[in-house]
């Protein structure tokens, strides 16, 4: 019998149980993965960005724990010996309709804490020499990592703490017993107290199979991603990206510059036809038929249409997508860009076409459920794993003493 069963090993999921570890070192805890590896999907196909968190509305979650998750992701990083780079980043406005973009985004910047700096067009060719402008916005503390190998050294001290970790464990089914939960999977059954659902992309289903009411449905957005061939990434220092459409739900095709010294151009944003699905051919009968019979997603569809079909041109022509980049840097050329990995994020849309903002988690019996966790979810993962503990503590199999109890009072009073 165990006191806290996790599902899910993506990186959420993993801080998760360390948190647990950390503030019930008694607990028995258990973190079960359906696939033969730790962060496979939406953690490992990720940019590796750890954000500032300039984009997120203040006093909103993604506000708050990415600031925080910025800071205490570089400080594990530094304590364990996993390779960063604080390298900052430009975002930069082409036009003139966006210069009072920027200027909101520059505001937003401030409110939430950063320190952000408004740079002239020459000063961004001081960062990035490419770069072609009006002006744009510095912001220093962005870098970039590695997650799947944060994620690794997250197991790592989950199984130091006494934690099991199990992987080729797809849970099946969830039946609620008297005092527990037994959790049906493809190894076997698992008894346990208290059910937390990282599913990622599957956090929807998981929920109701927990018999919990999630209010959205997982939507899956594969992102496309180019790369620069080697002699060609010198066109980009750091990281640079274009002022986002406040209308649009995702943030444009930007260059990433990645820690083993690669550059990353996109990703575009098109609905996957599989929740999985990283490729143009996957397909899942039953995944697209969720999503056609979903009325808020023809709602947003509609709502979003002409950016929706740019964003399809852009997946099947790549020389809609060079110019989509040459906006930022006009020498890149078709020749400099091979495909490279793609991303599925899993994106949470409620049922009047309103996409979920922001961090949602929802309480079930002896269950929480994280049904919405994008990006900055990876910035913000050690965080967002205190943040769940804290809000179980009330509710755990099993209760705070001494110290971890004091502990998790002072937490509580800072957040």
């Amino acid at each position: 019998m165990y006191d806290f069963t996790i599902v899910g090993g993506g990186i959420v999921g993993l801080s998760t149980a360390m948190a647990l570890g950390q503030t019930y070192p008694q607990a028995k805890i258990a973190v079960l993965e359906k696939e033969s590896q730790w962060a496979f999907h939406q953690t490992g196909h990720n940019s590796g960005v750890i954000h500032s968190g300039i984009y997120y509305k203040p006093g909103g979650f993604k506000a708050r724990f990415c600031r925080a998750g910025n800071r205490s992701m570089v400080e594990f990083c530094q304590q364990h010996n996993i390779d960063y780079e604080i390298c900052g980043k430009v975002i930069v406005a082409v036009e003139e309709s966006e210069l009072p973009l920027l200027e909101n985004l520059y505001q937003r910047g401030l409110q939430n804490g950063l320190k952000v700096s408004k740079i002239s067009a020459e000063e961004v060719k001081e960062i990035e020499p490419h770069v072609r402008c009006l002006a744009g916005l510095h912001v220093p503390s962005t870098g970039i990592v590695n997650y799947k190998q944060v994620c690794q050294k997250f197991a790592d001290l989950i199984r130091l703490q006494g934690g099991e970790l199990y992987l080729n464990t797809k849970l099946v089914r969830i039946v609620n017993a008297s005092n527990s939960q037994i959790l049906e999977t493809t190894q076997g059954m698992f008894a346990t107290k208290f059910v937390i659902n990282c599913a990622g992309l599957h956090s929807d289903r998981v929920a109701k199979l927990g018999k919990a009411k999630p209010d959205a449905k997982i939507i899956p957005f594969r992102g496309e991603y180019y790369e620069l061939i080697p002699e060609k990434r010198s066109l980009v220092n750091t990281l640079i990206y274009p002022v986002p459409n406040p209308a649009f739900p995702f943030l444009g095709v930007h260059f990433t510059k990645m820690i083993d010294g690669s550059v990353h151009a996109g990703p575009n944003a098109v609905l996957s036809f599989k929740r999985e699905g990283y490729h143009k051919t996957d397909f899942e009968l039953k995944d697209l038929v969720e999503v056609l019979t979903y009325p808020g997603f023809w709602k947003l569809a509609a709502k979003h249409s002409d950016e929706g079909i740019q964003e399809i041109i852009r997946s099947f022509s790549k020389a809609a997508f060079v110019r989509s980049l040459q906006r930022l840097i006009p020498e890149v050329q078709a020749d400099d860009l091979i495909p490279t990995h793609a991303g599925v994020r899993a994106q949470a849309l409620r049922n009047n076409g309103k996409l979920v903002d922001d961090f949602s988690i929802v309480k079930g019996q002896n269950s929480i459920h994280v049904c919405n966790a994008p990006s900055p979810a990876a910035t913000s993962s050690i965080e967002i794993g205190k943040a769940i503990v804290e809000q179980i503590v009330d509710r755990a199999p099993i209760k705070v003493s001494g110290t971890r109890e004091a502990e998790a009072a002072e937490y509580a009073e800072k957040t």
